[in-house]
């Protein structure tokens, strides 16, 4: 999977758990100043991201991610550590 599908895939999760417009979700916008993330939404987010993209993140770490780009990397980091397994 590149990186171009898990943003497009991170974007579609991120509209529908935050409840915003897709184009709205960019690869720069943060979760909780542009996009009104709240932290029960942020641990929402970290479970629809497990489950879009079946893969177990370090929610302690994943928690820290503050942008959609960095999301983007977290999660394609984490898909090819469990890839490597």
């Amino acid at each position: 999977m590149d990186r171009d599908e898990i943003l497009e895939r991170v974007r579609e999760v991120v509209s529908d758990v935050l409840g915003v417009n897709l184009q709205d979700v960019a690869l720069e916008s943060r979760f909780a100043e542009d996009l009104g993330a709240e932290s029960i939404q942020s641990v929402e987010l970290v479970a629809a991201f497990e489950e879009e993209f079946d893969v177990e993140l370090d929610e302690e770490a994943a928690l820290q991610v503050q942008t959609v780009g960095r999301a983007v990397d977290f999660i394609a980091e984490a898909l090819e550590e469990q890839s490597a397994e």
